[in-house]
């Protein structure tokens, strides 16, 4: 029985030291100003991308030196895609005009970009099976 134990005690010490995720680190520049906040989402499915408020992960940022990065710390490994807009004025959503064109800043990974509408999940998706990196520029 007390084989049982240690053998036990070790497989779960093992299990609470071996990393069960990623991180990734994103850094966005191409900011027009330092004013307001940067949102970074993160999506897993392409249903749902660049849908604000339906992406896997998500944060605020502070912009400094027209820049902005965070880390999504302990992402399981799969397939990506990561989205940024510049809410210059705080309310928290992509202004657009009246034709529906976005009116702030924004950004894909992979520099996805389709002219009359957002990019598909597959031209900014991204594989993530280590520790990684992106930069993004937003325009």
């Amino acid at each position: 029985m007390r084989f049982l134990v240690i053998i036990a005690v070790y497989f779960l010490h093992v299990s609470l030291i071996l990393p069960t995720g990623f991180d990734l680190k994103v850094e966005a520049s191409g900011f027009p100003s330092n004013e307001g906040k940067a949102f970074i989402a993160v999506f897993r499915d392409s249903d749902e991308f660049p849908v604000y408020g339906k992406q896997f992960k998500g944060m605020r940022t502070v912009i400094s030196g027209k820049l902005s990065s965070t880390v999504f710390d302990d992402l399981p490994p799969g397939t990506y895609a990561v989205a940024v807009f510049h809410d210059k004025n705080g309310n928290g959503r992509l202004d657009r005009n009246l034709l529906g064109i976005p009116t702030e800043h924004y950004g894909f990974s992979n520099g996805a970009r389709e002219m009359f509408s957002a990019p598909s999940f597959t031209s900014a998706a991204f594989d993530l099976k280590q520790d990684r990196k992106i930069t993004i520029l937003v325009k």
